[in-house]
């Protein structure tokens, strides 16, 4: 029996997860539980407790038995109309729309866009909760005739260990692994874990010439990135000069709890911090083009 996946959305395409214009698979569940999470709805799976059924005013939502007799939520997304009151209603804000997918029936969606697309990026959540399925669906597309071409790159927070990597690493193109603070005080208040496994992926991959881009997420007055620039410029030059630097500008979108009262990154504070790390010889800088 082949791997399958939990689903939270499929993106036919996009130019800002990687190189080109992009299918971007987004999978649902993380091992983090970051504060700031823009898409908290990805971070826990559903456990078919029924609570959003009765609350959706479309009836999107039902409860139904499997044969073992226990409840799962079934989602009919033709009635769906996006509300996201399932969400607000759900205890652990867990998303109930969500669809499994066969690696045969993955290669079906990328075939449907494969004239129009450069490459696939697994995300998430955290992608790599579901590596096994990654590794069967990249490892399908590098020895199809008609997907080889495809470039296939993960979208991870850097926690999978360095087993996962390997085990991977023969069908990756690239990784793009965002680094949440430098200290690990820091990371762990807002992550939850640790950053000990992130600096072991970023060091794996940049040996082996498959770290794409650091991700810096600038917080104003919570994360680090700003108080550890000399720091954190020492790190970022010793990597390949390929690898891309992007900042990340904190904003309220899509958070929720104590983050709401977090101060915004503005694109004052994000402009001086660059000119800091550039000044320290950081290079392959990436600003957001947009601060919403």
């Amino acid at each position: 029996m082949g791997r399958v996946a939990t689903v939270n959305q499929i993106i036919p395409f996009s130019c800002v997860d990687g190189p080109g214009s992009r299918l971007v698979i987004f999978l649902q569940g993380c091992n983090f539980n970051c504060k700031n999470c823009h898409n908290p709805y990805t971070i826990d799976m559903c456990d078919n407790c029924g609570n959003c059924v009765a609350t959706c005013p479309a009836n999107a939502l039902s409860l139904t038995y499997n044969a073992q007799g226990k409840p799962q939520v079934v989602w009919n997304s033709n009635s769906c109309t996006q509300c996201d009151t399932c969400l607000s209603t759900c205890p652990k804000q867990s998303s109930p729309k969500t669809r499994q997918y066969s690696v045969p029936q993955m290669l079906e969606q990328i075939r449907k866009q494969v004239h129009f697309i450069n490459g696939i990026t697994v995300s998430g959540g955290e992608a790599t909760l579901q590596l096994p399925f990654i590794i069967e669906l990249f490892k399908a597309i590098k020895t199809s005739d008609d997907l080889a071409h495809l470039s296939c790159m993960i979208d991870s927070n850097g926690y999978v260990s360095e087993g996962g990597w390997q085990q991977v690493m023969p069908y990756l193109d690239g990784a793009m692994i965002d680094l949440k603070s430098w200290q690990e005080h820091t990371h762990r208040y807002i992550t939850g874990r640790d950053n000990h496994r992130v600096f072991s992926s970023l060091k794996l991959l940049a040996e082996q010439n498959k770290l794409y881009e650091i991700r810096l997420l600038y917080i104003p007055k919570i994360s680090d990135i700003d108080t550890e620039v000399n720091a954190i410029a020492g790190y970022l030059t010793q990597l390949p000069a390929s690898v891309r630097v992007k900042l990340n500008a904190f904003q309220h979108h899509g958070v929720t709890g104590e983050a709401r009262q977090w101060e915004t990154c503005s694109e004052e504070k994000m402009l001086e911090l660059a000119a800091r790390l550039a000044e320290h010889g950081v290079a392959n800088l990436i600003l957001p083009n947009v601060y919403l």
